[in-house]
């Protein structure tokens, strides 16, 4: 049997291919934000697979939940558990706002003899002082009305993905294999491998941030009860959540301790303050380097500049999926790179 000569390449044919590949590309930039949203959706489902295959294999007499019942079990205990943070949480937080917004024009003048008390504030004249707070009031008023519209898009953007991660959830083992079939067959199953091995990898990582998660949530609610500041549960379990996104999230949360602590005193920002400064150190020097490591397998210095660069590319949303992206990667370069021992 003849095997059939391979083509040769023609000037023609090296041009035609150019054009394409800089259309596929120029495609890809116009659909880089569908695109990203649909990585992190598969991302996120690649990592909460674990969980869903945990919940599925338990055993409620002889009944055992389905991985269809087992998504559905997790979406009502998180829906659950958002609306009763949202029970909780909320009238407080309202009913202080109401109250503020009613005597903001008497507490405006006390909010400034505090200010005064601050070194190199002091010297600043209080007439200043109250006619920029009025400002900055009006302009964060002004800034919320309009920033509605910006709002309901990210809002938008948050249930697409959360419909997409469903669907990869529900489907993802069959659209996993349409991928790999477009895989030549004696490449297949080396690939097949190292996307095992990256996705276990990856369920390690939300063990361990998880745990990273409980840590900051119980020390930070314990503190805020010592310190007796407001809404100390909210901001607890606010805390614990916003810690997915290392580093960020830690300083979200501390921006709004600090704004929350300082409705009532100095003394208790900084208490806040000495808190996340000596937790931030612990966590960052001892915490995540042993948990990471021994999780990930990856070096802290390899998750720094990945939380760095996927802030810097997409915000917070690519700081959430730095970690597993660069357990993707490290897996990926290991297995085709990286020499083997013969």
């Amino acid at each position: 049997m003849t095997s059939v000569p391979a083509k040769p390449h023609t000037l023609r044919s090296d041009i035609v291919f150019t054009f394409v590949l800089a259309l596929a590309v120029y495609v890809a930039w116009l659909l880089r934000d569908v695109l990203v949203m649909l990585y992190v959706s598969a991302l996120f489902a690649v990592v909460l697979t674990p969980l869903v295959r945990a919940t599925a294999s338990l055993h409620i007499g002889r009944w055992q939940p389905l991985k269809g019942a087992a998504i559905l079990f997790l979406l009502l205990a998180t829906a659950g558990a958002l609306i009763a943070f949202g029970f909780l949480a909320i009238p407080p937080v309202a009913h202080d706002m109401e109250q503020l917004s009613a005597q903001a024009p008497a507490r405006i003048p006390e909010m400034v003899s505090k200010l005064r008390q601050i070194p190199f504030l002091g010297r600043l004249d209080s007439g200043v002082l109250t006619v920029k707070l009025q400002s900055f009031a009006g302009q964060a008023a002004t800034y919320m009305l309009y920033s509605f519209e910006n709002w309901a898009g990210v809002l938008v953007k948050i249930i697409s993905g959360f419909v997409l991660t469903l669907y990869f959830l529900i489907e993802g083992d069959q659209t996993y294999l349409w991928v790999l079939s477009f895989v030549p067959p004696q490449s297949r199953k080396r690939l097949d491998d190292a996307l095992q091995r990256a996705a276990i990898r990856m369920g390690k990582w939300l063990r361990g941030q998880a745990s990273l998660m409980i840590m900051i949530g119980a020390a930070s609610t314990t503190v805020y009860l010592l310190l007796d500041v407001r809404y100390a549960y909210a901001l607890g379990v606010l805390t614990g959540l916003f810690n997915i996104v290392p580093v960020v999230g830690a300083a979200a949360t501390l921006v709004i301790a600090v704004l929350v602590a300082a409705m009532d005193s100095w003394g208790r920002v900084l208490g806040v303050a000495i808190f996340f400064f000596a937790y931030l150190q612990i966590e960052n020097s001892f915490l995540v380097p042993r948990i990471m490591r021994t999780r990930v397998g990856l070096p802290g210095l390899a998750i720094l500049v990945a939380l760095l660069l996927g802030f810097a590319l997409e915000g917070v949303l690519g700081a959430l999926v730095a970690v597993p992206t660069c357990v993707l990667v490290a897996v990926l370069l290991d297995e085709y790179l990286a020499p083997k021992e013969t």
